[in-house]
């Protein structure tokens, strides 16, 4: 496949469709400067990452994973303003796995992306009772909820000839990763905004890997997504991670831009200053007076 947009491409999609030109979904946006800012912010970030990792490929076929919640819908609705500016040459299929959780409104997600002639697909998979049987009460559930929910969207994405996961982590996500993983797991290791899988055969994107999380909730408030709630994961209250989420905000309220600084860094290692022996040679490192 031909690559679209290579890691030093800096041209930026700044201008802002007219009504008549925009995707269906955008018709009954607010017209208010706020918005139109805040919509091309979101934009322009996103277009940044899918830059900066080489995420485009023309003709390939990107599986864009829909939760109902705030962050994939934002997602989507991104991915498909850039698609409808000639700026996205991809196919795009909206999925969402019905993972089987008592009262989960499974019209929901069929009905909006139905309304807005949105290709999709829609799969129930219960994953939700395995969780319950398999977590030991008072533990997380996220974890196996999430490796469960990742081979099934692996699946459909091979049976859909899509060749891309495209998934709705902002900039939020990967902090909070990044310092579970210190914290927690022993490791510098956070999300990479593309990843290849195990097996080789579908790469893992992420494009909203610039994006705050706090424009994505204000997004998704203005565009009045049919928010779904998870109640597996929202039921359980003192995580690790929301006390991170809790530690990066009061951080950001502390010093404004913090937040901004620590995603930088992310993209600023030093090996030679770290202690990893494995990406540097600290044992080939001599004076010249050793080397004489």
């Amino acid at each position: 496949m031909e690559l679209l947009i290579d890691h030093r491409s800096t041209d930026a999609p700044d201008d802002d469709p007219s009504d008549s030109e925009c995707h269906p979904l955008f018709r009954d946006t607010p017209d208010s400067l706020s918005f139109r800012k805040l919509r091309k912010r979101l934009v322009r970030k996103t277009w940044r990452a899918l830059s900066d990792y080489a995420m485009v490929e023309r003709g390939a076929r990107w599986l864009v994973c829909l939760s109902g919640g705030k962050d994939s819908y934002t997602l989507l609705a991104v991915l498909l303003d850039l698609k409808w500016r000639g700026l996205l040459p991809v196919d795009l299929l909206a999925a969402n796995l019905d993972q089987g959780q008592p009262g989960f409104p499974a019209h929901v997600l069929p009905d909006f992306l139905s309304r807005h002639d949105i290709p999709h697909h829609i799969e129930r998979q219960d994953t939700y009772s395995v969780v319950i049987d398999k977590v030991p009460e008072n533990r997380t559930y996220c974890a196996l909820c999430s490796r469960l929910r990742r081979g099934a969207l692996y699946r459909i994405a091979r049976e859909q000839g899509c060749d891309t996961v495209v998934l709705g982590h902002h900039r939020e996500d990967i902090l909070e990763t990044f310092f579970m993983n210190l914290f927690h797991g022993g490791r510098l290791a956070a999300m990479p905004p593309k990843l290849l899988n195990e097996d080789g055969d579908l790469l893992l994107c992420r494009p909203l890997a610039y994006c705050a999380e706090a424009d994505i909730a204000r997004f998704s408030d203005h565009m009045k997504f049919p928010i779904i709630p998870c109640d597996l994961c929202g039921s359980q209250d003192g995580l690790q991670r929301a006390q991170i989420k809790a530690m990066l905000e009061g951080w950001e309220k502390t010093h404004p831009g913090r937040k901004q600084v620590m995603l930088k860094a992310l993209t600023n290692s030093r090996p030679s200053h770290l202690l990893d022996r494995s990406l540097f040679d600290f044992a080939g490192l001599r004076t010249d007076h050793i080397n004489d």
